[in-house]
């Protein structure tokens, strides 16, 4: 049997109800909640590498794309971070690409000097990348460790100077040149 005219009972706040007591029709204060980025609330966790290749990125990020005045190098940028979550999504071919290179460099770096890729030197890690460098041409290099660093190195700039870090960068530096000049120009290819 149904009953009308009887409504289900509302819990309201104390600060509504005491405003219908006295007849006010101002609304409740909503409080602000302050927000933060993820990013900044902890570590961002890689979960595609595992440590030895990750560490071994981060170091090759670090040598081709260091930090350069108040720009961000890719380590203060994220790019290793990055590249580890787009390289787990990535299709298969890419993730073997990249797994088989930094095992590649980890490999060559513990032959030479009986450590892991990144805890060489810079003379150290020059020694183990100098020869798998190849000059850009139309066609992907054939051999697979030399492509690697090939993409790794496009990779890592592209994630740091598209990173939030190198935009903030960009921007504070911007609005110090404001009143003079802005440093751009245009340089024709000839």
């Amino acid at each position: 049997m149904k009953s009308a005219g009887v409504a289900p009972a509302l819990l309201l706040p104390a600060e509504v109800l005491a405003q219908r007591a006295t007849g006010a029709r101002s609304a409740p204060a909503i409080p602000k909640l302050e927000v933060t980025s993820p990013d900044a609330a902890g570590e961002t966790v890689h979960r595609f590498f595992n440590e030895a290749r990750f560490t071994a990125l981060r170091r090759l990020g670090e040598l081709f794309q260091p930090k350069v005045g108040n720009a961000p190098g890719a380590t203060e940028a994220g790019a290793p971070e990055f590249l580890d979550f787009l390289i787990g999504a990535s299709p298969a071919d890419r993730k073997k690409l990249y797994n088989n290179g930094l095992d590649a460099l980890n490999a060559a770096a513990q032959k030479k000097y009986r450590k892991n890729f990144a805890a060489t030197t810079a003379e150290e890690a020059d020694a183990v990348i100098r020869p798998l460098l190849a000059t850009w041409d139309y066609e992907p290099p054939a051999d697979p460790v030399i492509r690697f660093v090939s993409e790794a190195h496009q990779d890592l700039r592209n994630a740091t100077v598209n990173s939030r870090e190198y935009a903030e960068a960009g921007a504070a530096s911007a609005s110090r040149r404001r009143a003079g000049n802005t440093g751009l120009y245009f340089n024709p290819i000839p």
